[in-house]
């Protein structure tokens, strides 16, 4: 149960983690790795962008390593619970919103409809400036209740 605990709220906790990075590393300090996600060129399937997914892999890679070598659980399932916000992001993000695969592109599901409209604002923003909606989870509830409407049509 305690491992359950650790890895929930591990995962729940990347959402601000996610958030912060996003406005403030990525649209700041590092904007010039998160540039081509935002001003598209197409001559690649990969982005420089592409490199946050190993820097946000490796909290969770190391904790897991340490916690399975050194017998401390709790470390290994706070590396599971990032782990598993990074394989939700991908998901969510790449696939999903993104549609860097050719899949799941018929979705009538309000939230699911809400977090591609909330992050499609997120891209109507060329520059790290005047940016909003920089989280993947939540989003301002405005968003779901436009997509509850649509449905409704």
């Amino acid at each position: 149960m305690e491992g359950i605990l650790f890895t929930l709220i591990a995962f729940f906790s990347m959402e601000g983690v996610a958030w912060f990075t996003h406005k403030y590393v990525m649209h700041k300090l590092l904007w010039s790795l998160h540039k081509d996600h935002h001003v598209k060129d197409h001559s690649s399937f990969w982005e420089r962008n592409d490199f946050f997914f190993i820097i946000f892999a490796l909290p969770g890679i190391v904790l897991i390593w340490k916690g399975l070598l050194q017998e401390e659980s709790i470390l290994a399932y706070l590396g599971l619970g990032i782990t598993l916000y990074g394989f939700t992001y991908f998901f969510i993000h790449d696939i999903f919103i993104h549609r860097r695969f050719n899949i799941l592109k018929k979705s009538k599901n309000p939230y699911l409809l809400a977090l591609r409209k909330a992050h499609k604002v997120h891209h109507k923003h060329l520059s790290p400036e005047d940016g909003e909606c920089f989280g993947m989870l939540l989003f301002p509830i405005k968003y779901y209740q436009e997509a509850k409407k649509q449905n409704k049509k």
